[in-house]
């Protein structure tokens, strides 16, 4: 009996969405005031999935607490009230659209739960964008 637990997590960054290989018309042409030289803001949603088999024992497919902590971990931690261009290395190289973001984060999530457990990644970058990674 396959069934599916769903966290909620909330966290803000700043990033700008710019491609080097480009010139400045073309960057603000593709992305517009995303690619403001001095950055901008969102509040991030983030939904993160898990779907398997409950435990008989437990009841679980797993404890919403330990799905907490690795999102405190993997994604609260090093994401929350950072510039994701500046202060976290994922994106120094990497554009951090909210795709891009959601992978990432699925990727760091995906490392740390077992792998008969499935994983979706929902992240909300305003309530009318929203980005799904199902891996």
């Amino acid at each position: 009996m396959k069934t599916s637990v769903i966290r909620r997590a909330t966290f803000n960054a700043a990033h700008r969405l710019h491609n080097p290989a480009w010139d400045d018309a073309t960057n603000s042409k593709v992305f517009g005031a995303c690619n403001n030289p001095n950055y901008h803001g969102h509040n991030y949603t983030l939904f993160v999935k898990i779907t398997g088999e409950v435990d008989p024992v437990t009841g679980y497919v797993m404890d919403l607490k330990d799905v907490n902590i690795l999102i405190n971990t993997y994604v609260i931690e090093p994401l929350d009230h950072q510039n994701l261009n500046l202060d976290v290395p994922d994106f120094r190289n990497l554009n951090p659209t909210a795709e891009n973001i959601a992978r990432i984060i699925y990727e760091k999530l995906r490392s740390a739960l077992a792998a008969d457990l499935e994983l979706k990644v929902t992240l909300y970058e305003t309530e009318n964008n929203i980005v799904e990674y199902p891996g």
